[in-house]
């Protein structure tokens, strides 16, 4: 008998994203928006029914209480306990107002099982409504579920394909109040940045004050920029706010390299500076064998037994190791062809960004994720 076992240190092929976001400019509504001019979150609790046998169990008693209360309601008086339904599923609804919406606007919604269905394809869900955290109801859903993916099989397989408790209604949802948004100063609004940055907050005002040749626009912070409206523009803020939304401004972001392990993915901006260092790289390669000698009787024999004896035998290979010494600040484009010519793939890339980042020389913000 003969066995072997082969472990070998390569790392596979990965993708390198590299963004120079920093040298694009972007628009302010891109990157920016109005204090105050935010969505809000919905939640609900409701009823999917039409299930084929797919829905809560008899132990989940808030499903057999829901259908009790709903059918109370439609003139049926019905015990919960006395309730054996296996097509119904209570689920979780959430959605988001937008600002502004107006009353019969259609939103999105999402459902959640909340029991323990095993699957809400083909289920409708019944009327409920969405309440805001103020507990007002700001919105009602119906209609039939969606789900990307199936469940088949029988009573021994099956197969199951994305996530069967978790669906959503597109345009589900019909908004039922409209949520107050006054603005509390007239001449004035501020602008929040998504990133906040003191250099973008700085880069935000100049291109206002240049776009209307006029002090308009006074950076409060690295993440609010307040905005005065001019006289000849209270008459109409809304052209006002859409001029400012397409105005071209350069974000400014500190240099930075995030990380992901699991899929060898690195992403690098264009910022990143890289002190004076050497790097060695080299592949390393083990194989273990593992090789069964046996003894056992000769023909006949009256005693003896057969004795099993494993023999292991370990090489290691070790390429030729290549030493690379990147000059004191490095831009990433000579980073990247001094790393492509030691053959480093994104597994390898990731301890030697590391190690640099570890002894000093990387002047950059490391993310792993």
């Amino acid at each position: 008998m003969y066995g072997r076992i082969k472990i070998t240190l390569t790392l596979v092929p990965f993708l390198m994203l590299l963004f120079l976001s920093a040298a694009e400019a972007a628009r302010v509504k891109d990157i920016a928006f109005v204090e105050g001019v935010r969505p809000n979150q919905l939640v609900g609790y409701g009823l999917v029914v039409g299930l084929t046998a797919t829905g809560d169990k008899s132990s989940a008693t808030y499903t057999t209480q829901s259908i009790s209360n709903m059918l109370n309601r439609m003139g049926m008086k019905l015990d919960p306990k006395r309730i054996r339904v296996k097509n119904t599923a209570t689920v979780m609804l959430t959605a988001e107002l937008p600002a502004f919406a107006k009353p019969g606007t259609k939103i999105d919604v999402l459902l959640s099982s909340l029991g323990d269905a095993s699957s809400l394809m083909g289920g409708t869900l019944i009327l409920s409504s969405l309440k805001g955290a103020d507990g007002k109801v700001y919105a009602v859903a119906q209609g039939p579920v969606a789900l990307a993916g199936f469940t088949a099989g029988g009573a021994s397989s099956s197969v199951t394909k994305n996530h069967q408790t978790v669906a959503k209604i597109t345009d589900g949802a019909i908004i039922e109040r409209e949520l107050p948004l006054v603005m509390n100063n007239p001449d004035k609004f501020n602008l929040v940045l998504r990133r906040p940055d003191f250099t973008t907050s700085g880069r935000l005002a100049t291109a206002i004050n240049n776009r209307f040749e006029a002090d308009v626009a006074f950076p409060q912070d690295a993440g609010r920029v307040s905005i005065k409206i001019p006289g000849d523009q209270k008459s109409n803020v809304v052209n006002f706010i859409s001029i400012i939304e397409a105005l071209n401004v350069v974000p400014d972001t500190i240099a930075r390299v995030v990380v992901n392990e699991r899929t060898g993915t690195v992403v690098m901006g264009e910022n990143i500076r890289i002190s004076t260092v050497a790097i060695s790289h080299a592949d390393l390669s083990i194989e273990i064998k593992t090789q069964y000698l046996i003894s056992q009787p000769t023909p006949f024999s009256t005693t003896g037994d057969t004795v099993v004896q494993p023999v292991d035998t370990t090489n290691v290979t070790e390429g030729k190791s290549r030493l690379i010494i990147l000059p004191g600040n490095a831009t990433l484009g000579e980073v990247v062809r001094a790393l492509n010519l030691l053959g480093v793939t994104p597994r390898e890339l990731v301890a030697i960004l590391q190690a640099i980042k570890a002894a000093g020389a990387l002047q950059a913000e490391m993310e792993i994720i």
